[in-house]
């Protein structure tokens, strides 16, 4: 579109300021997150002339932020605070609970209870506060004590998930709630696929207006260009009110749009903006701000950037900090006309004046003619008018950094990433500065039954860490003494709500509710938890009353497999029962899937549609996700995935971490951008019994696969000069360690730009096999090649090891080469425990794949023609031969663009399914959204990236989405163990899917 100006400019200043939804209170309270429905961050009321601290508030505990590693989702860094009045209220993050403290003196006036972590600041509206809880409920208190005067429940029903390492709703209401003309929005849920709900309600009663609960499920361009999928809208941040328009953050992208009157959806431009996004949102006048850019609130259209830092809107100016130090300016609009003559206007943005300091503020707010900037340790009231505009006029030192700020009353308030408020006010004689600690509550340890119990329940099962779930809790005196004596996170259950009542107030007064144990009112036999992710199940009344009163079914389904202990009853003759492995779920040992490379777990539990099990952040450092990195493992409940330096191991139910070992650098030469990665150099790393094997250089460690413990090494045998050896392919079966003697002279030439990673250390090929025996470590075999080992080309199945000696294909050293011959080679196959040769093929050996079917005894031959492919990967092709002497069954043309798969007697690839006896053609119709990487399957289903998470059911042969993530660039979601397992892999992608996170998902219905 063109445009050309009309006359002279007309400039208006359009940064408007209104406070909406405040009546019965003043101007000088601070009555949401930054201040208002906007979110402005401003007040007109000026601080005092002379700051002193007050007083000082420690929570109970430091908060725990949702996602402690994202730039993008800061919202519960600190407790924010809000004010009214002579008070001033925080939620918890850690404990789930609401507090109002006497603004004058910060002492403790009330304290209200959730049933999850509260992520956001209340909302104050005339006599009430709105709270959003992790829980999925809305709360509306009494400011004066906390009374419950109503509720909302956000999602459809009362099931929880694990989120962020604590058991919360399947819909946490994480729309930060915002009060508009005496109504009050919220939102619940975070994953769209499992439904999105933005309400309005009456502020008064809490009756519905509206609920949008279709903007979770619609299918949409996502931040890539080209791709579609199922995946709408979340809900992350503080909602906001622009006019007419609710504005939604979407976590780490760009917001959403919603009539406020209505619930209609207005728009959500995601792809647009495939890079922008984060949950801080600021609105003013006719426009929004996010993510350092400045969007038309009427369409969501981006007008100009501001760049990052902290910004402030207000009346008649904006306030940003950043690297710069602070910069004071306005906004302009200027009429235009397009080519058709019609006016529209454009914006400006027009810095007025910079107040140099080098530092970006962790917070900032304005008060009057005076900007309030947190920084780590910390705190600084800066004048923005007059000779001493830019110096700092009044400074403070706190703990920890600022992350949030609010003015009240003269009272300046503080909040750190520790958990610590600062009040400043004006100076009065006589008046104490001293600060105000918490009380250390002492609980003591019992030896009556249930401190007995306590005993007997730890020493029987070995289980101190972990999820604890207390069916029947009574009075929560088992809880207590469980909590006082382990690092058990409780979850306690009953239905009595005087027992309920009884346990809440005995485990506040221990100091353990809330951030160690969590008290709920709910039938014990249907408690809405999540299947299979309780380590340990107890029962504080059958300690009293029996085994009986422990519901069967209900503790059978929430019991974790591999291990997962019930131990309920009196401690004398106390119940204690271990659950074993679970039927049907398959495992995933190799890089793909098995020592076989069949790609398929053969799990019979995983199946659509998923719902979330559980997800979290991990703080682990990863390559980046063009690197191609190895896939994660499942094996006997525990997932493995490697970053950078190291392995890390967690509990595939529940996500809990179990062990991490540092390798540093084991994964740096995977750390680029659009190599060939594991693609071509195989995995480094499996699982075989007991035992974790990872490849690292000249050496091979062997890791408990239980703790993470070092258990030795074993080293490849020297080179014929006598020099060490680089190890190259590694796989486990049968009690015997395959590895071989990687070729570092062929290194492979980068696949698009040679600008990262470390191709010298991505090899490909080798020039020797050779085979220890996994428990004394002695070698037992080598082969020598009589040309070259591609470790794509070796399979070990059914007591043998199959591969293929063939000359190099030299040309994948070069850019664009000019010829692409490639010489057939010879297929072999050798027995595994003493590598004598039992058959070998040497006709028309033209593959780079291989890939076997004990059950059908069936070896299948291809190629791997993906994206980042090299170039010998010529694809168009794929034969199988019998496993017993290596007769040729079939050999035909294929079309597929992905890594073949056998799943039972069926060969799957992208492109079209054969029969694997006989190579027959079967009916697969099956297509994808924007991908790379490659299929990974189960017996019932696929799991890859089409856009998001995608997955595919053979029985219904539809493709559905898991929305709300980016999967990674090769195999990144597995689906064993009855689960689907998604460890991040999208490091280095800035790109706005709504959620980066580890993610296993389940069979939704169950």
């Amino acid at each position: 579109m063109t445009m050309k100006q009309v006359g002279i400019p007309r400039i208006v200043i359009v940064l408007l300021f209104s406070f909406l939804g405040t009546a019965g209170l003043t101007r000088a309270d601070w009555l949401a997150y930054r201040g208002d429905a906007q979110r402005s961050g401003h007040t007109s009321s000026a601080l005092a002339a002379d700051l002193a601290l007050a007083w000082v508030h420690r929570a109970p505990h430091s908060p725990q932020p949702a996602w402690p590693r994202s730039d993008r989702m800061a919202f519960d860094r600190a407790y924010q605070m809000v004010a009214a009045g002579d008070r001033t209220f925080y939620g918890s993050s850690a404990d789930g609970t609401v507090q109002a403290l006497d603004l004058d003196t910060g002492q403790v006036v009330w304290k209200f209870s959730t049933e999850g972590p509260v992520r956001f600041a209340p909302a104050v509206w005339q006599d009430r506060l709105f709270v959003a809880s992790d829980d999925g409920f809305l709360y509306a208190l009494r400011s004066e004590d906390g009374h419950v005067l109503w509720k909302v429940r956000g999602g459809p029903d009362h099931r929880m998930t694990l989120g962020n390492e604590r058991l919360i709703s399947k819909w946490p209401a994480r729309g930060g709630p915002v009060v508009v003309d005496d109504r009050v929005y919220f939102a619940a849920g975070i994953w769209p696929s499992e439904g999105i709900y933005l309400y309005a309600l009456d502020a008064a009663t809490g009756r519905v207006v509206w609920c949008n609960d279709d903007s979770g499920g619609m299918y949409m361009p996502q931040p890539h260009g080209g791709a579609n999928a199922n995946s709408g809208i979340a809900a992350q941040g503080y909602l906001a009110v622009a006019g007419d328009l609710l504005l939604v953050p979407t976590g780490r992208a760009v917001p959403a749009a919603f009539d406020r009157h209505t619930g209609k959806f207005a728009y959500f431009h995601l792809q647009r903006y495939g890079q922008d996004g984060g949950a801080e949102l600021t609105a003013t006048g006719p426009l929004f701000f996010n993510s350092g850019h400045a969007f038309l609130a009427e369409n969501g259209d981006k007008v100009f950037r501001v760049g990052p830092g902290r910004l402030v809107a207000g009346p008649d100016r904006f306030v940003l900090s950043s690297a710069k130090g602070l910069e004071v300016g306005t906004v302009e609009a200027t009429e235009t006309v397009d080519r058709r003559g019609s006016p529209t206007p454009t914006y400006v943005l027009r810095s007025a004046q910079t107040f140099a300091d080098g530092t970006s503020a962790t917070a900032l707010i304005v008060a009057g003619d005076e900007a309030i900037c947190g920084r780590d340790g910390r705190l600084e009231v800066i004048p923005l008018e007059g000779p001493q505009a830019g110096k700092p006029r009044f400074s403070a030192e706190v703990e920890g950094a600022v992350c949030g700020l609010a003015v009240s009353s003269g009272c300046l308030l503080a909040t750190t990433d520790r958990g610590v408020i600062y009040a400043f006010q004006p100076t009065r004689p006589g008046r104490l500065t001293v600060p105000q600690e918490m009380p250390v509550v002492t609980v003591e340890r019992t030896s009556d039954p249930y401190g007995q119990a306590a005993e007997a329940i730890l020493r029987q099962s070995e289980m101190t860490v972990g999820y604890c779930v207390d069916l029947n809790c009574g009075d929560g005196r088992l809880a207590e003494q469980l909590a006082l004596r382990s690092d058990l996170m409780i979850y306690a259950v009953d239905s009595d709500p005087a027992m309920v009542h009884a346990a809440r107030q005995r485990l506040t007064a221990a100091g353990l509710w809330g951030s160690r144990v969590m008290v709920q009112q709910r039938d014990p036999t249907d408690t809405g938890y999540p299947s299979y992710f309780a380590d340990i199940i107890v029962s504080g009344r059958s300690v009293a009353e029996g085994t009986d009163i422990v519901p069967r079914d209900e503790s059978a389904r929430l019991q974790r497999p591999y291990g997962g202990v019930l131990a309920i009853g009196h401690p004398e003759e106390l119940r204690v029962q271990r659950r074993d492995e679970l039927a049907g779920a398959g495992s995933w040992t190799h890089q793909y899937a098995d020592a076989a490379n069949t790609l398929c777990s053969g799990d019979t539990l995983a199946s659509g549609p998923l719902g979330m099990q559980w997800f979290r952040d991990v703080d682990f450092d990863l390559p980046n996700r063009h690197g191609r990195a190895p896939s994660p493992l499942y094996d006997r409940g525990r997932l493995f995935h490697q970053g950078l330096d190291g392995i890390v191991a967690v509990d595939a139910y529940n996500g809990r971490e179990l062990w991490r070992y540092s390798i540093p650098g084991v994964l740096k030469a995977y750390d680029g951008d659009e190599l060939m990665g594991t693609a071509g150099t195989g995995g480094n790393l499996c699982v075989h019994g007991d035992t974790v094997y990872v490849r690292d250089g000249a050496r091979c460690l062997r890791l408990d696969a239980a703790s993470g413990r070092m258990l030795g090494e074993l080293t490849p045998p020297q080179r014929s000069d006598g020099q060490t050896c680089t190890w190259g392919y590694l796989a486990a079966a049968d009690g015997i360690v395959f590895g071989t003697e990687a070729n570092d002279q062929h290194v492979v030439t980068y696949r698009y730009v040679a600008s990262t990673g470390d191709m010298s250390r991505l090899l490909t090929e080798s020039h020797r096999l050779f085979a220890f025996d996994a428990k004394s470590g002695d070698l037992l075999w080598q082969y020598q090649a009589e040309h070259s080992i591609r470790h794509n080309a070796i399979a070990v199945t059914g007591g043998r090891v199959l591969l293929i000696d063939r000359p190099l294909a030299m040309f994948d050293r070069q850019k664009k080469p000019e010829s692409k011959e490639h010489p057939t080679g010879r297929l072999l196959a050798l027995d595994a425990r003493t590598g004598r040769l039992v058959w070998q093929c040497d006709k028309d050996i033209y593959g780079t794949t291989l890939a076997a079917s004990s059950e059908h005894g069936v070896l299948l031959m291809g190629y791997q023609p993906t994206r980042f492919r090299l170039d010998s990967e010529f694809g168009g092709r794929l034969a199988a031969f019998r496993l017993e002497d290596g007769q040729r069954l079939w050999d035909i043309p294929a079309k597929y663009e992905s890594r073949p798969l056998i799943n039972g007697d069926v060969v799957y690839a992208q492109g079209g399914a054969w029969k694997l006896l006989t190579g027959e053609p079967v009916p697969f119709d099956f297509a994808r959204s924007y991908a790379c990487g490659i299929l990974a399957a189960s017996q019932k289903m696929m799991v890859f990236r089409s856009a998001t998470l995608g997955y595919f059911e053979f029985g219904r042969g539809q493709l559905e989405n898991y929305g709300g993530i980016r999967p990674g660039c090769w195999i990144n979601a597995i689906p064993a163990g009855g689960l689907v397992l998604v460890p991040d892999a999208s490091s280095g992608c800035r790109c706005s899917y709504l959620n980066q996170a580890w993610i296993a998902l389940r069979p939704a219905g169950e």
